[in-house]
């Protein structure tokens, strides 16, 4: 072969090489994400901040990853059924936005990965070993659930001096609410509370709550967080209203829909931060590898226009403090 026909023949080779490269990026599959939704819906602005995420990582919906989103709605018997769909779809990764969707789904696979967004005592619940070492498929974050509990306690003492006695509503069917019970219970005679449990599993079971909460003299009710409740906040909310009870909540999403007050981790920042572990797994990482994270960033909102309709002024210093005032 002469001089010519070669530099030809290698020039066609190299300019072929780019359309090879294109063409074997178009016949790669996307990775394939699971994420179940118990008490949020996937177009929730603290989701969306999950596909934010994502982007930060490196992987775009549709592009890179294709997203199996599954909603449960508040139900948790349709659980098990939404976690075996993602086992069956082979999904890399299953991401959870609460603490019986993970157990559920631990319970399903040791072999695919588990990120938790929303989990209140990953240690606690024995999703993992430790948060330093998580041991196994499960990993991600976690809320901080019982550090915080005095502060809420306190708050709502703040927001009423004359507080003395206060309701817990809680879900005995919740793997982590019965120790959030027992905590509250001991907390409370430090800041001069007594407090009075009404646990409810479904929301039908709300009104007789209710009941017994105003027969127990309640001045204030704390909610302990979980998805069934906010699927059915507005119907909690309106009963709370009806008895002119202040709720404190765990999560900003309760007084955005008309509590009064909420202290706890940015759920948005949480979702992000999801994320960030999924690509890490899609890019090899082991979960068990992966330390369960704490939330770093905390919120206080407060929803003035309903501490007006249950004739509750704020504290100048409580509003100091506080990080989102609706009005």
């Amino acid at each position: 072969m002469n001089r010519r026909k070669l530099i030809t023949l290698l020039g066609g080779a190299a300019a072929a090489w780019p359309l090879a490269a294109r063409a074997q990026q178009r016949v790669t599959s996307p990775r394939r994400i699971g994420v179940l939704l118990v008490g949020l819906s996937p177009e929730s602005k603290q989701v969306k901040q999950f596909r934010l995420g994502l982007r930060d990582a490196g992987y775009s919906e549709g592009r890179d990853v294709v997203i199996e989103w599954r909603s449960a709605s508040g139900d948790y018997d349709r659980v098990p059924a939404l976690v075996a769909d993602l086992v069956q779809k082979k999904v890399e990764v299953i991401v959870q936005d609460s603490t019986v969707g993970t157990e559920v789904t631990k319970r399903a696979t040791s072999t695919i990965p588990i990120v938790m967004a929303l989990v209140l005592d990953p240690v606690g619940s024995g999703l993992v070993k430790s948060l330093a070492q998580p041991g196994e498929n499960v990993t991600g974050l976690s809320m901080m659930a019982t550090e915080l509990y005095p502060k809420r306690l306190q708050l709502l003492k703040e927001v009423n001096p004359q507080l003395v006695r206060a309701a817990v509503l809680w879900n005995p069917d919740h793997p982590f609410h019965a120790r959030a019970a027992e905590e509250l219970k001991g907390i409370a005679p430090s800041l001069s509370i007594e407090l009075s449990l009404a646990g409810v599993r479904t929301p039908d079971q709300f009104d007789a709550a209710f009941s017994d909460i105003r027969g127990a003299g309640a001045q204030a009710l704390y909610v302990v967080e979980d998805p069934i409740f906010f699927a059915h906040r507005m119907a909690l909310l309106k009963l709370a209203s009806m008895a002119r009870l202040p709720t404190i909540h765990e999560l900003a999403r309760w007084p955005e829909a008309g509590a009064l007050i909420s202290y706890g981790p940015d759920l948005q920042d949480l979702f992000r931060r999801a994320a960030l572990y999924v690509g890490r797994i899609l890019n090899g990482a082991q979960p068990a590898d992966l330390p369960v994270e704490q939330p770093t960033k905390f919120e206080l909102v407060i929803n003035l226009k309903t501490a007006t309709l249950l004739g509750l002024e704020i504290p100048p210093t409580v509003l100091a403090l506080t990080d989102v005032v609706i009005e």
